[in-house]
């Protein structure tokens, strides 16, 4: 089973992800911001199949060109190490999906 990291230990892990910030000490959050709508659709359907593979869903919203993801693991109560290597993922998703050219550009 998977225990909530510490206040401390979010901090500092998140210190290491770019962007993300510390939310109730519960979640972790970032906001993605895309060149256009679809390149933000793009990105979603790729942390999507990250998360189903991982069986670990975030919140997502998506708000024309930004992409708002939220983590936290609800059987733990808190962030876990799942939530920070999820979110490794998912910048490394971002940095491949922002360098490609959407269908409209």
């Amino acid at each position: 089973m998977l225990t909530a990291l510490t206040p401390l230990e979010i901090q500092l892990e998140c210190a290491k992800l770019q962007n993300w910030k510390v939310k109730d000490d519960k979640w972790i959050v970032r906001k993605y911001i895309f060149k256009d709508y679809l390149q933000g659709i793009q990105f979603v359907s790729a942390i999507g199949q990250i998360a189903e593979a991982n069986q670990h869903h975030p919140f997502i919203s998506i708000q024309y060109k930004a992409v708002n993801v939220s983590l936290s693991t609800w059987a733990a109560k808190g962030v876990t190490a799942l939530d920070i290597d999820l979110a490794v993922e998912f910048e490394k998703t971002y940095e491949h999906v922002k360098h490609t050219i959407s269908s409209t550009g």
